[in-house]
């Protein structure tokens, strides 16, 4: 298949790619590179799949060095016309989108990157996917769209209208427009609610990444809510392996869907949405104990209030990708730290005893 994997110098995206492209695909990978966090791990990441920093050019093709059948193009999707060729161009069988403005916090802050990215990036994604009729677009959604809800654990069937940052809101609105693309033009498409991702390339903005770098440079680190959070945290491996079953299965419609008790998470067009993760939540200090575990080192603590845009839980049902696709997390937390750990010591040449 020739797959267009969006935001492949990101984390899940670099992933994604290298997988995709180990079992054969034709991949195209898209980045806008930004500078939300460091641009050079971003690089760093495209490196690793054939793709030199100096080839790099903004709407040019770069051939891999290293895979014959990847290449890689620097494009900002709010580029509606560039967006639309090269869909014309090269017809795509089937797109995984993951590139957005992450970051709730951010948010807060720049919320306008946010609109440009998450909502006209994605609707120019959907436009060249309808036009050059894609067989299936995956993208990814949030588990942020839960907000207030307090049921746990968060279920795709559940109600949505309370999120509480914009950032969370871009993430429901891709979800609402991906339905009216599949009710209109017959596009199937599938939702993907990530929960908290980690592992090895993991963002900097992220707790794993910022919690390993303070203890290293024997800095506090800032707890929020005073320690009582947990996070449905699922390593980059599992991830990866429900995507491609994702793109692999396109959705076909809920021949029983009622409009009279509609499931939110499926409909009579091709459209469906999937919680992602480990489905099994873990309490922030045993996460924190298990990353001084692996690095040998105890951190500095600083308790804090909870902050703006942030839920003190969060917590997978991915029973029905379980049940459609056979999704089946493996990694414990343990082993996914020391991972991680271990990556960053080598990416950064730290020599740590301890």
């Amino acid at each position: 298949m020739r797959i267009l994997v969006t935001g492949t110098a990101g984390f899940i995206g670099f992933h994604l790619a290298k997988q995709l492209i180990a079992r054969g695909d034709e991949v195209i990978g898209l980045d806008n590179i930004n500078d939300y966090y460091d641009v050079n791990l971003k690089y760093d990441r495209l490196a690793k799949t054939g793709i030199p920093r100096k080839a790099i050019e903004y709407n040019r093709l770069v051939q891999s060095e290293t895979h014959s059948n990847y290449k890689f193009i620097q494009l900002q999707l709010e580029d509606q016309k560039t967006v639309a060729q090269l869909f014309e161009e090269q017809r795509f069988d089937k797109v995984c989108h993951l590139a957005a403005q992450a970051g709730v916090r951010y948010s807060l802050i720049n919320p306008h990157a946010y609109i440009n990215s998450n909502i006209v990036g994605f609707v120019n994604v959907l436009e060249g996917c309808r036009h050059t009729k894609v067989q299936h677009l995956a993208y990814a959604s949030s588990s942020s769209v839960y907000g207030l809800n307090e049921k746990m654990p968060f279920s795709t069937s559940d109600n949505i209208d309370h999120p509480i940052s914009l950032y969370a809101a871009t993430k429901k609105s891709n979800e609402l427009m991906a339905h009216s693309y599949s009710h209109l033009f017959n596009l199937p498409t599938t939702g993907l609610r990530f929960f908290t991702v980690y592992g090895p390339w993991g963002r900097p903005d992220m707790a794993l990444f910022l919690f390993t770098k303070a203890i290293l440079e024997n800095k506090p680190i800032n707890i929020f809510n005073h320690g009582n959070m947990q996070r449905d945290f699922t390593y980059i491996d599992d991830i990866v392996e429900g995507v491609i079953r994702v793109i692999d299965n396109p959705p076909k419609g809920n021949p029983n869907w009622s409009a009279m008790n509609p499931d939110p998470s499926t409909a009579k067009s091709p459209y469906k949405v999937y919680n992602i993760g480990n489905s099994s939540p873990v309490a922030l200090m045993d996460f924190i104990e298990a990353i001084e575990k692996a690095l040998g080192q105890e951190a500095k603590k600083n308790f804090m209030e909870m902050q703006p845009g942030d839920v003190p839980m969060n917590w997978a049902n991915v029973d029905d990708l379980v049940e459609d696709l056979g999704y089946q997390p493996k990694t414990s937390v343990t082993y996914g730290i020391k991972q991680f750990v271990d990556w960053y010591k080598e990416y950064y040449k730290l020599m740590v005893y301890g």
